[in-house]
């Protein structure tokens, strides 16, 4: 539809945040439902530039998001508008420059995205342009739709937050649009390339809706689906294996749906769709916690008067020797390497650095969430901050004082050494699980290798935690 020759056709924007997509994305749907004519626009924010989020690996990922999105928009007759400096300001500049009578947007859940949103409201007052902030983009369910009974206004626990949510009908996934009319008076800056990006990690992975779309084809073609809930080899737990769908960094910048993730993972069945569907899930947790109480990106959810160790104090010898993966704990150091060379970790490896640095070495949470953010590429505030107060014991695990043992743990998780042969090359050559524990190899094969005796004793050191939890 486009305007008469009389009539000049009316505008809408379509303001891009966290869902770079074509196909199942409400936001663009309802802005060329309400318009002849959409302006797609993302903003670079200085806001966030400013603030050290946008690290090296997030903008690669992200120049490659946005060059799919605009090559999508392209073949549907389109564009995309990219703009620098403040939100805000640039979409009030773009609804100047085009006219627009609507600017639609997806709802998130940090403190930073409220207060764009307010921001954004402010810029269009008195401009005639109607604010629409569409919920469920970014997650399943909208963070309020479902909640506990008594007023509560979230749930503190899971697994009665699951309960609820798997009986709630997400909606519909979207189909892409055909045409994506768009202004060319519209002026756009030039868009970034991950090749302009530095330090970023060797193995990081290529951005962009197709690329999700080909990995979420793939790791079901592969049946890694069908075998995600299983204990063992196979399943999601296994760190050897990765048998994990590594889809975190796509959900991150919405190059894919969650909706639509679990809409197609439904069609599958069985326990193991449903295993990979609860992850989903718990991500849609997490962002209800931080809808409702922001601050717990920075501050402890349920305090425990932790004293925590900080770079400040005695722990910067052993922050940087975990932050290396050099705690001499092969499994604790796989993760970290695996993460410095990716910009991504394995869950369980997640699980295991994270209660080692809270637990054994009993540093601050905040200290390895600073450091996961500075290179995850799936690095999203609400899962990043709230999974370190869970692992710290400060956020919503039921069992705050558990401890996660990296000897028990690899046993289980990587019990013949692969994984850690894979990320700790000093180690390839220690056969089987002695690989675990390379202070025991008898002394001609310990004096080869080039690997650090562990930086605290395991016992005694997690001792302290449980002494320090009970008082």
């Amino acid at each position: 539809m486009t305007g008469s020759r009389h009539t000049p056709p009316r505008v809408s924007v379509a303001l891009f945040t966290a869902d770079l997509r074509l196909r199942d994305n409400p936001v663009l749907r309802a802005a060329l439902a309400s318009a002849d004519q959409v302006v797609p626009l993302f903003v670079r924010d200085e806001r966030i530039d400013r603030s050290g989020f946008a690290a090296p690996n997030r903008r690669a990922f992200l120049a490659d998001c946005l060059a799919a999105l605009d090559e999508g928009l392209r073949q549907r007759g389109g564009r995309l508008v990219l703009r620098h400096g403040d939100v805000a300001e640039e979409t009030a500049r773009v609804v100047h420059e085009s006219g627009a009578h609507q600017v639609h947007v997806a709802a998130d859940v940090s403190g930073y995205a409220q207060r764009r949103e307010e921001r954004l409201r402010t810029a269009l007052e008195g401009t005639g342009c109607a604010l629409h902030v569409h919920d469920a983009v970014v997650t399943v369910l909208a963070p309020g739709a479902v909640t506990p009974s008594g007023g509560r206004d979230h749930f503190a626990v899971f697994t009665p937050y699951y309960r609820r949510w798997r009986d709630r009908h997400g909606r519909t996934p979207l189909a892409a649009p055909r045409s994506v009319p768009v202004p060319e008076a519209v002026r756009s800056a030039r868009l970034p390339r991950r090749e302009e990006v530095s330090g970023t990690a060797p193995g990081l992975p290529r951005g962009g809706e197709p690329a999700g779309r080909e990995r979420w084809a793939a790791w079901c073609r592969s049946g890694a689906l069908t075998r995600y809930g299983q204990q063992g080899a196979g399943g999601q737990d296994d760190l050897a294996g990765d048998a994990t769908s590594r889809l975190s960094p796509h959900l991150h910048f919405g190059t894919l749906s969650a909706a639509a993730l679990v809409h197609e993972a439904a069609k599958a069945g069985g326990a193991d769709a449903e295993a990979f569907v609860r992850q989903l899930a718990w991500r849609d947790f997490h962002h209800q916690v931080l809808a409702a109480r922001p601050s717990a990106a920075h501050t402890d959810y349920r305090p425990h008067g932790d004293a925590w160790r900080t770079e400040d104090g005695d722990a910067a010898g052993d922050i940087a020797a975990w932050r290396e993966g050099r705690t001499g704990y092969p499994i604790v150091d796989a993760g970290m390497r695996q993460l410095l060379h990716e910009g991504w970790m394995h869950n369980r490896a997640r699980l295991l650095a994270a209660s080692f640095l809270t637990k054994t070495l009993y540093v601050d949470w905040r200290v390895g969430a600073a450091h996961f953010l500075a290179h995850l590429v799936d690095g999203d505030v609400a899962n990043n901050q709230l999974n370190w107060q869970w692992a710290a014991g400060t956020g919503t695990d039921t069992r705050p004082n558990r401890v996660l043992n990296p000897l028990t743990q690899a046993a289980k998780y990587d019990p013949d050494g692969t994984y850690v042969r894979r990320w700790v090359p000093q180690l390839a050559g220690v056969a089987g699980s002695a690989v675990h524990r390379p202070w025991r190899l008898p002394d001609e094969e310990r004096a080869g290798l080039d690997y650090p005796h562990p930086i605290v004793d395991l016992a005694a050191s997690q001792d302290r935690f449980r002494s320090a939890r009970t008082g």
